[in-house]
């Protein structure tokens, strides 16, 4: 499916995106991750992305958004960037969940040679339950979601 929004937006389907499972009650908090990209065969990626947090006992994915294609902000002269939200459970804390991205991220070949660099794979704490976190390394809620459509249009699919 590939479903036009507008000019410079786009909604994709792929394997895993969109996707709900009950279940996950058995671990403590509930997170609403951003997932982005816009270097190779992204949509793939995510699907991998999928199946290699299906092998983690740290988390479970409920929930996956559509993956809307939008234009990039910040540094514009780049490949469009595709984005889905993830809704996840796990008994990590938030910091141990960003540091798990992380390696995530490096993982699947993220490299930050910039500030809004291209990037393979993104992975952001959007929401971590219903708290609220100003950290040098953490700011929950993610800055900003609220002002971008990247996070909003997938979050308003789940």
């Amino acid at each position: 499916m590939n479903v036009a929004l507008g000019e410079n937006l786009r909604w994709h389907k792929s394997l895993f995106f969109p996707r709900s499972k009950s279940g996950g009650e058995a671990f403590k908090h509930t997170a609403f991750i951003g997932v982005g990209g816009n270097v190779g065969d992204v949509k793939k990626r995510f699907d991998r992305l999928f199946r290699y947090l299906l092998g983690k006992r740290l988390l479970y994915v409920q929930k996956t958004s559509p993956i809307l294609q939008n234009p990039p902000f910040g540094y514009t002269e780049q490949s469009d960037f595709f984005n889905a939200v993830m809704v996840v459970r796990t008994s990590m804390s938030a910091q141990k969940l960003l540091k798990f991205l992380l390696h995530t991220e490096q993982i699947f070949g993220r490299e930050r040679s910039f500030k809004n660099a291209p990037r393979t794979l993104d992975l952001d704490i959007i929401f971590f339950d219903t708290a609220k976190f100003m950290q040098k390394n953490l700011i929950i809620p993610h800055l900003q979601w609220q002002e971008r459509l990247s996070v909003l249009l997938p979050l308003s699919m789940i």
